[in-house]
């Protein structure tokens, strides 16, 4: 898994490239607090690879987590990790 920032001159944004190498997965989806946790698909690549793309305002942090076949995972690459007590588990954090 890896999380690409790219920060943009032109606006205070940070535009996010999520990447999770999931060759034999049917589907990998990405929720958080910055899509309101509803999730929205990766889309898969030849190589198979999943990718998706967000411009983010900068100077935030934001909890997210990959739902793989169903299976709600981590970033093993995440910035840091936040307890989440409804989830009784850890989020991933992104921090731009």
């Amino acid at each position: 898994m890896s999380i690409t920032k790219q920060y943009l001159k032109s606006k205070p944004e940070c535009k996010i490239t999520f990447c999770v190498p999931a060759k034999y997965a049917e589907k990998v989806e990405v929720a958080g607090d910055f899509n309101g946790w509803s999730s929205s698909a990766l889309k898969k690549y030849k190589n198979g690879n999943f990718k998706a793309q967000f411009n983010l305002p900068v100077d935030k942090e934001y909890q997210f987590k990959y739902i793989v076949d169903g299976e709600w995972v981590n970033d093993s690459e995440a910035d840091k990790y936040q307890w989440n007590d409804y989830a009784a588990s850890e989020n991933s954090v992104l921090v731009v």
